[in-house]
């Protein structure tokens, strides 16, 4: 047995982070102080499925919350990718890589007092087993456990978990919110109730002191807490008192909350319009960001008989017909970073294909006008008397549809919107009608992307079926068996080079934009910081 940590491209993803997410208090700002209440403003709560229990949650924001009242058994440096302990202090991975023995820190208690030990946490895995088979397979923390069939406790201080194959993400995977350990007694309690708040409790910086959905989110200081993560400066008690989570739909009043001083931290989804960045910083508040890590802002085609995307040709052009930058530049403000690749720059094992992403009007005409489709008198293309139309479903959050639209016209390509209604919503993936559509999957392992086109795991079965050719799709599930079912690091790293490479060549996936997540900061905070996963961090933050 020995001790693996995965490698990665330190340089890479240190240049990639775009800025924030320091560990520890900006020099100069003199010793931290306690106590306050840091208000936060996010973005608002899932509307079908509101949630605060790790396993189960992917929305973003509840996931921002969680980290900071439930630990993890390993961190992930934002800056290297690198897994580092946290509750376990050691660990080793089997030859075979089916077995993972985590040592674990001495003292640590949840919330409620009770003992955080090898059989808490090989409950906690008995648990997540037991809500993918409840949820069938809903859950968000189902695609962190794949092959995941139990845990054993080796002695009080060591657990040993279980893989029915190889799966190289699952190390990354205990440092998340997803796998973060809770009091055990919350498996009791069925996963919808535990969606509440209701027996939650982590053995975190912070308490749960309450879950109102859609309304407000509360954390309080937890006392006596001791092991923090060696990422942090303080790995100790909190500085604040007290974190209120309140959410707002508009982004307007958001900032606004923000200038008035109703609030010190506002956390929008979407990055800020350039003249809110912009009101921010002359507001004397500071504009923190670092890129979401896992897959950037996609479009996944429709290849399937009957639908235009199913011709390379028409892909390739559609590909050359993106003008990238002027898209990041338009639509997010004049230093927003222009999208490299299938993932965001601060994801490991990313590589920047930028080359394969460059903006080609006039090759994609050549393109076109080769496969047949000629210009007719509305500048569009006709092929067979039929117009060269791609049917985009979106909905009001789907940012600058309507730029992306007039860059394909200049290609003589119709990208018709369509806006979707909340039924609509639910329905055109499985129904197959679309010809393009977007979507993304937060996570710092690229293992995430198999979540969106690997049918055999994909949240949308339709969509994935639906991306490639059967060859496609099948190189594209060798690829990841290869990078996933290894405990060979290069073997990893060339299988995901080697898929990023094959996904823009075959026109599978077309980026439009690399996912950052801004936030405004009042000049009064202090040691902010952005965990590996673009989340909140608040073990270092303090308030004038």
């Amino acid at each position: 047995m020995r001790l693996r940590l995965p490698i990665v491209g330190a340089a890479v993803l240190a240049l990639a982070a775009c800025g924030g997410g320091t560990p520890a208090a900006t020099s100069g700002e003199g010793p931290p102080k306690s106590g306050g209440t840091l208000k936060v403003s996010f973005w608002p709560d899932n509307a079908t499925l509101p949630c605060i229990d790790p396993f189960q949650v992917y929305w973003i924001e509840s996931r921002s919350i969680i980290r900071n009242f439930a630990d993890s058994l390993t961190d992930q440096d934002p800056q290297t990718g690198a897994v580092v302990p946290w509750l376990a202090t050691s660990w080793q991975i089997s030859p075979d890589g089916l077995t993972y023995t985590f040592k674990l820190r001495d003292g640590v208690t949840f919330a409620n007092g009770k003992k955080l030990d090898a059989q808490a946490v090989a409950d906690n895995a008995a648990g997540w087993i037991a809500t993918v088979k409840a949820t069938n397979g809903a859950a968000y923390g189902a695609s962190y456990v794949q092959g995941l069939t139990g845990a054993s406790v080796v002695d009080p201080g060591t657990v040993a978990f279980h893989l029915s194959q190889p799966n190289s993400s699952f190390l990354q995977a205990t440092s998340t919110t997803n796998l973060a350990i809770t009091d055990p007694a919350e498996y009791g309690l069925t996963p919808a109730e535990r969606c509440t708040g209701k027996g939650v409790v982590g053995s975190g910086q912070f308490v749960l002191d309450h879950y109102t959905a859609k309304i407000e989110t509360v954390l309080t200081k937890r006392a006596g807490y001791t092991w923090g993560s060696s990422l942090s400066k303080n790995q100790g008690e909190a500085y604040l008192d007290k974190v209120v989570f309140n959410y707002v739909a508009e982004d307007s009043v958001r900032t606004g909350n923000l200038i008035s001083g109703a609030v010190d931290v506002a956390w929008p989804r979407n990055p800020f319009t350039p003249q809110d960045e912009q009101l921010i910083q002359r507001s004397g508040h500071k504009v923190e960001q670092r890129a979401l890590p896992g897959v950037s802002y996609t479009l996944f085609a429709n290849t399937a008989d009957g639908h235009v995307l199913g011709d390379p040709a028409v892909r390739r052009a559609l590909n050359q017909a993106i003008d990238r930058k002027t898209y990041a530049t338009t639509v997010f403000g004049a230093n927003y970073p222009v999208v490299q690749g299938a993932f965001d720059s601060t994801t490991p094992y990313f590589t920047d294909k930028s080359a394969k992403l460059g903006y080609d009007p006039d090759g994609a005409q050549k393109t076109l006008e080769a496969a047949g489709w000629t210009v007719g008198k509305d500048g569009y293309r006709y092929k067979h008397g039929a117009q060269l139309v791609i049917d985009y479903p979106i909905t009001q959050f789907s940012p600058g549809a309507e730029l992306l639209q007039a860059q394909l016209k200049k290609a003589g390509i119709n990208l018709s919107l369509r806006t979707l209604t909340n039924a609509q919503q639910t329905t055109y993936l499985p129904n197959g009608e679309y010809d393009l559509t977007g979507t993304y999957f937060t996570r710092a392992d690229p293992g995430a992307l198999q979540f969106i086109l690997n049918p055999d795991v994909a949240n949308s079965k339709a969509l994935a079926r639906r991306s490639a050719s059967p060859e496609g799709i099948a190189k594209i599930q060798a690829l990841f068996g290869k990078a996933i079912q290894s405990t060979d690091e290069q073997q990893t790293k060339q299988a995901y080079a080697e898929l990023q490479d094959y996904l823009l060549e075959e026109g599978i996936t077309f980026p439009v934009f690399e996912r950052v997540q801004k936030a405004g900061v009042s000049g009064k905070v202090h040691g902010f910081a952005f965990t590996s996963e673009s989340f909140l961090k608040l073990n270092d933050v303090w308030k004038d």
